[in-house]
């Protein structure tokens, strides 16, 4: 399956090197591979038992292999010696590379990542969106937290293992709520989803809900996935304060994704964002880049 995006660096489309695309054809295409995927491979076990591969020095070999098949550019990341495949996984920019835009009433990208957004979402029942399946209450594992959120905005990043895998916040903020989700832990490959289209409700995640000053009640919650041994939060995670591009934690090993629900009229997305996600094109968009700002009036 090709997988096209819209690039809003380049300005183009482009087609994306999916990592392990053959194994997820077969594990979500073929139908041994699906019960098998059931089954066995999207519980944690796995994904802990493929992660402790990678923390160990013998992955190490993988990392100039990865950096030339999928042609990182390492002059955009900190000088570092990595002694397993895990620390390059979770290297950091260099400083001043992706500045957050520092406009109060922006709300910016903390993933670097490719992106959809959806405007008037509703709590009230599940609905579909370009093949993802999504029921408020049951995302934020709480109904009367889905409820807070009706007919608001919600954004979808998703993060390829070739990505730079630390999230931050998007904005400033408190935070009200947190609380980490058991579940299993399939791909969230366009693949995947095609097959699976509630993995967001099924595989584990971590939610934390703040409040910004503009808008409002802010969940942010980050999805695990197949391969992912790890959802670490490296930042505040009970009720203190942050500012804007703070790391809020990282993946490790594997691709994965962050979602950003919005309440009701507080969000108008950039203009490139909600064109493409009209067409269900993914716009790839830098950490620290804006997608969209405070509706006017507010504040």
């Amino acid at each position: 399956m090709s997988i096209r995006f819209y690039n809003r660096a380049t300005k183009k489309i482009e087609e994306e090197k999916v990592f392990g695309g053959s194994a997820v054809d077969w594990a979500y295409k073929d139908a041994i591979g699906l019960k098998l995927t059931d089954a066995f491979f999207s519980k944690p076990w796995l994904s802990k038992l493929m992660g402790a591969y990678e923390d160990s020095w013998i992955s190490r070999g993988q990392i100039g292999k990865f950096i030339d098949q999928y042609q990182i550019d390492m002059k955009l990341f900190e000088d570092a010696r990595y002694s397993n495949f895990n620390q390059f996984f979770i290297r950091r920019f260099r400083d001043g590379i992706r500045p957050f835009v520092a406009d109060p009433r922006a709300f910016c990208a903390g993933a670097e990542a490719r992106y959809l957004a959806f405007n008037s979402i509703t709590s009230a029942q599940t609905f579909h969106v370009k093949g993802i399946e999504i029921n408020l209450g049951e995302l934020l594992h709480n109904a009367e937290l889905g409820a807070l959120f009706d007919g608001g905005t919600l954004i979808i990043a998703r993060l390829c293992p070739v990505d730079y895998h630390r999230f931050h916040f998007p904005t400033d903020g408190a935070i009200q709520h947190f609380e980490r989700v058991a579940g299993d832990l399939h791909s969230v490959n366009p693949v995947a989803l095609t097959v699976r289209p509630d993995v967001f409700l099924r595989n584990e995640r971590h939610v934390t809900v703040y409040e910004h000053d503009l808008f409002g009640k802010v969940a942010m919650i980050e999805v695990g996935a197949l391969g992912v041994g790890k959802i670490v939060q490296s930042g505040p995670k009970d009720s203190n304060r942050f500012v804007k591009g703070r790391e809020k934690g990282y993946f490790l090993f594997g691709g994965s994704t962050v979602i950003w629900v919005l309440q009701k009229s507080r969000l108008v997305l950039s203009a490139d964002l909600s064109q493409n996600s009209r067409q269900g094109l993914e716009t790839w968009i830098p950490l620290g880049d804006k997608l969209g700002e405070c509706k006017s009036g507010l504040g």
